[in-house]
């Protein structure tokens, strides 16, 4: 598993093509061979690149599900719909495919955002208003989210 450390901002060209800020490129390291798939984020307008180990762990979940309930079957063609294969060239580049860069609505300036094991792309306008927005429910969440990690020690 990779965990990667780090936002950064850079640029995109109209063919969306995209050069991997150094620092980024060096913790993709070790998973640069085996290649990467992107994606349509589920909750957010942006953009997110795996690890081929790690979404192969993630389709091995998915492939557990029930393909005979209607609502599993929705899930699946919507979680996948257009995942593409891609890879980054010996330079550091990139190419996002056109149907992802529109869903994204990318324009020149991004960023790079990582997220724990993923790396997540945004336009960087959205991006900077997702955070903006969150930045006021951030207490409550991270209460809600992490707050019970107490438990295991017998902390109430």
């Amino acid at each position: 598993m990779v965990n990667l450390i780090g936002t950064y901002e850079c640029k995109i060209d109209a063919k969306g093509r995209l050069m991997l800020p150094s620092a980024l490129k060096k913790q993709l390291l070790p998973v640069l061979e085996k290649g990467f798939v992107v994606k349509r984020a589920v909750f957010q307008p942006c953009l997110e690149i795996y690890p081929m180990d790690e979404w192969n762990s993630l389709m091995t979940r998915v492939n557990q599900l029930n393909r005979f309930k209607k609502k599993n079957n929705d899930f699946i063609r919507r979680f996948t719909a257009g995942v593409k294969m891609i890879e980054i060239d010996a330079n550091g580049r990139l190419l996002v495919p056109k149907d992802l860069y529109t869903f994204a609505g990318l324009e020149k300036e991004i960023v790079l955002s990582s997220a724990i094991n993923i790396v997540e792309i945004w336009d960087k306008s959205k991006y900077e208003k997702a955070i903006e927005d969150a930045a006021g429910d951030f207490a409550d969440l991270a209460e809600e989210v992490m707050g019970n990690t107490d438990d295991e020690f017998g902390i109430s």
